[in-house]
């Protein structure tokens, strides 16, 4: 979530403020240079409200977007009712309506960045393990990446950025620990459970369908009368090991069904987990310099906000290259 999202300053809303603009200009980019259509649902998100307590910070939330120029609605029972008439009124105080925030296919969107960087000279290597990354000390006490092993070769390395997810402290750890050990980045699995459903008819009015949230379950729509739901959050009990709970999974869709009741005749689909990579100890995400090294970036551990902090992740270590490489040179 971007503009209806409760940050509201610092480096939190600085990412999410420029990734909601970059957005609006990068899809289209993307599928004039793919010829492809990246489902970007531009409807905007309703955010239900359940508690008397919770209206005042939503008003306060509404002015102070006012104040930057954004737009977020507030919208009583009666109102709620009339928009939105799959929505179960039960409990529902009124909701917050955000038509600036914003719903992007994420397998559609990689997929369209992919073969856009390859247009313009990347190369990727798919399936491809690092198992190395081999570094030598500066005069200056720093170090710096020479090269990386892998399972097929060596590649020489001007700049390693590790946007490797759950993978980046395996990679880095044997590096990191041997110069700051108190500094060494964690990342450990959040897992989540999602499902896609297809129901009867489209719910609500035809040809306005934004995402509806509420109580932290999510409902997407996706065309042709179908959504996604989700989605749990599930931490490790012992080590990074997690097991997919299906109560928790069931208590999602009944939680759905709660918010929108035509979903109980809803067929499931396809249903799916994966695993979200947070930092243990500091603010996802992790965009800078791994400390004690010239040439090392990361950009890791987004947690449940990697889509949404793309643009301005890329970014951020654009602008970092762009300084520190002119520096190093």
């Amino acid at each position: 979530m971007g503009i209806i999202s409760q940050k509201t300053k610092g480096r939190a809303w600085r990412l999410r403020e420029f990734s909601m603009q970059r957005y609006e200009s990068l899809i289209p980019e993307l599928e004039a240079i793919t010829g492809k259509i990246i489902p970007f649902n531009r409807q905007g998100i309703v955010l239900l409200s359940y508690g008397e307590d919770e209206l005042e910070k939503w008003k306060n939330l509404i002015n102070l977007r006012q104040s930057q120029g954004l737009e977020l609605q507030w919208l009583d029972q009666d109102q709620v009712k009339v928009k939105y008439p799959q929505i179960n009124q039960g409990k529902v105080l009124g909701a917050v309506y955000s038509p600036q925030d914003r719903q992007v296919d994420p397998t559609a969107l990689t997929l369209a960045l992919v073969e856009a960087a390859k247009s313009r000279g990347v190369t990727f290597q798919f399936g491809i393990k690092v198992e190395s990354l081999e570094t030598v000390k500066t005069t200056n006490n720093q170090q710096v990446c020479q090269f990386l092993k892998t399972g097929v070769g060596e590649l020489n390395s001007d700049w390693v950025v590790v946007s490797a997810g759950l993978g980046t402290t395996p990679l880095i750890s044997d590096i990191a620990k041997e110069n700051n050990r108190e500094k060494l980045i964690n990342i450990r699995p959040v897992l989540g459970q999602a499902l896609q459903v297809r129901c009867l008819e489209t719910l609500g009015n035809l040809g306005f369908e934004p995402v509806i949230t509420g109580n932290d379950i999510h409902i997407v729509p996706l065309g042709n009368a179908e959504y996604w739901i989700g989605a749990t959050v599930e931490f490790p009990e012992h080590g990074d090991e997690i097991l997919a709970n299906s109560e928790l999974l069931n208590l999602v869709l009944k939680g759905a069904i709660a918010i929108c009741p035509a979903l109980e005749n809803a067929t499931i689909i396809k249903q799916w987990s994966g695993l979200r990579p947070r930092p243990e100890g500091i603010p996802a995400p992790v965009i800078g310099n791994l400390p004690g090294f010239e040439n090392i970036l990361l950009a890791t551990g987004h947690y449940r906000n990697g889509v949404l902090l793309a643009p301005a992740t890329a970014n951020e270590i654009q602008e970092i290259l762009r300084i520190e490489g002119a520096i190093l040179k």
